[in-house]
């Protein structure tokens, strides 16, 4: 007797339930033209808040996105990018963006202050009354410095702009993985061109996404020895884990998976100068003596920047931009019509908070305020108040947590939770005298670290998982912001020995 496994997957949907006092209940109809140009989370979250808020029907918020709203039905595909678990693709289901809202599928290409509309890539004109820019940033094609190696040239010596914009042909075997349509595209090439094949993946970058991307190939059959992680000098002294627990076990893994790494490496060439049409090799400049690998398909997540389409459109229409976008504490740009927020942002100078912007903050956060700033020109239950001038001129605080989330190579699941702040490497955080107390149990060796800091105020602030076994992240992020006697006691617990792993 043979017996037939059948699994059925239930696609997540929206269910909507209406009655009568639901029906009957008056509602404000709402015909502002909202525009919010960018499905980041940041512009997702703010429309979340203005289209489930009761007693108001929007009539007219448009949403301009390069590929609509962000859904996958297909989990390999997260497999590539890590996740700030602000939205996942049950949560997009759920808040159904596309039953209430218009999705214009397109790109910023300039905007039209005195006719108050926005130009699309295809020239459609899409009016706005009330403008919202939440594009983010995202990674950008890497310009190679142009450097012949065979100068033997070092980091130090090159004499380049290395932020320079990429301006010719993108080889077909360049992925430079921004969103889950580039995750599609990705899946497919290495699918149809490269798993089953011989040759090499050159996957450039030094972010949690390089890593989840190298996990990624190891799941897809790729072997280890065919990987090259090339790793950039890092901008600051912080690494993307911050942790030296996590690093070395990360580490570890790449060496028992057989994947080579090269530090400090920056894109000097690709095939030696020539057609880049397809590529190669590669060539990279070092500290100390450069050196070539053979390439079947480059993997790109050098650096997260503004795209340069709306940086020009942007700069054109006379907005303030020192980098990024600047805005005001109220998110405010020197049009009254236009708002932005998000990593695409920066604060003005006048608040001398250099290092401080929406980047460092939990984007759903900052979306729900932004709606929150919005609402009270369209609701009637709210007041309209003139924004309070503010003398000491201080940029607001979104105490919600950043969190990263991720599958690194080793199979390690990751997660981390952290209050928002600058960077600042963790043995200087410890050494100061109000850090707190630190909560380990487990080890990296054994798959089930677990890292806990209390503040000096006995809160949960920082959170760090690295398991090997899935584990329930939702239910551990709940743990941010609560005091360790509301986790009975915790502390005393730990200390008469009775807690040996948190994750149990």
């Amino acid at each position: 007797m043979h017996f037939i496994l059948i699994f059925f997957f239930q696609v997540t949907y929206a269910l909507y339930h209406f009655n009568r006092k639901l029906t009957l209940e008056p509602k404000v109809t709402i015909n502002a033209r909202i525009v919010i140009v960018g499905a980041s989370d940041t512009g997702i979250a703010c429309l979340e808040k203005l289209i489930f808020r009761p007693h108001l029907k929007f009539n007219n918020i448009t949403l301009i996105s390069t590929h609509g709203i962000p859904t996958s039905d297909n989990c390999d595909l997260h497999m590539f990018l890590a996740s700030s678990h602000c939205y996942n693709d049950k949560d997009y289901a759920l808040l159904s963006p596309q039953s209430w809202v218009n999705v214009v599928i397109g790109k910023m290409k300039r905007i039209d202050r005195a006719a108050k509309h926005v130009v699309l890539s295809e020239g459609r004109k899409v009016p706005y009354d009330h403008l919202i820019l939440c594009t983010g940033e995202q990674y950008q094609v890497c310009n190679p410095t142009g450097v012949d190696i065979n100068k033997l040239l070092t980091n130090r010596e090159l004499s380049v702009n290395l932020n320079q914009i990429y301006t010719g042909q993108v080889p077909s075997n360049l992925f430079t993985i921004k969103d889950k349509e580039d995750c599609l595209n990705a899946y497919i090439w290495l699918q149809d061109n490269f798993t089953d094949r011989e040759g090499n993946v050159i996957v450039y970058g030094n972010t949690l996404d390089a890593y989840t991307t190298v996990e990624a190939l190891l799941s897809l059959g790729v072997m280890g020895s065919r990987i090259h992680l090339v790793e950039p000098p890092l901008e600051t002294n912080v690494t993307c884990f911050n942790n030296f627990t996590v690093e070395s076990a990360v580490d570890e893994a790449l060496k028992k998976s057989a994947v080579t790494v090269y530090k400090n490496g920056i894109l000097a060439q690709w095939n030696d100068g020539n057609n880049p049409e397809p590529i190669m090799s590669a060539s990279f400049t070092t500290d100390t003596k450069p050196f070539k690998l053979p390439c079947s398909v480059f993997i790109n997540f050098y650096k997260k920047k503004v795209a340069y389409e709306t940086f020009k459109a942007i700069n054109d229409a006379c907005l303030v931009y020192d980098g990024k976008l600047v805005i005001d504490s109220n998110f405010h740009t020197n049009d009254p019509a236009i708002r932005a927020a998000g990593p695409l942002t920066k604060f003005a100078q006048r608040y001398h908070a250099d290092g401080w912007s929406h980047s460092i903050f939990n984007s759903k956060e900052v979306g729900y305020q932004l709606a929150t700033i919005l609402l009270p020109f369209f609701d009637p239950t709210l007041p309209v108040e003139d924004p309070p001038e503010d003398p000491e001129r201080l940029i607001p605080m979104y105490p919600v947590p950043k969190i990263q989330g991720c599958k690194l190579p080793g199979g390690y699941y990751y997660l981390h939770v952290a209050k928002p702040g600058l960077s600042t490497p963790l043995a200087a955080q410890m050494s100061h005298a109000k850090y707190g107390t630190e909560i380990i149990t487990g080890s990296a060796q054994t798959g089930n670290y677990f890292r806990l800091h209390l503040n000096q105020y006995s809160m949960v602030e920082t959170i760090t998982c690295l398991s090997t076994e899935p584990f329930p992240s939702s239910n551990y992020i709940c743990l941010y912001g609560q005091n360790e006697q509301l986790l009975n006691r915790l502390c005393d617990r730990l200390e008469d020995g009775l807690i040996t792993d948190l994750y149990r």
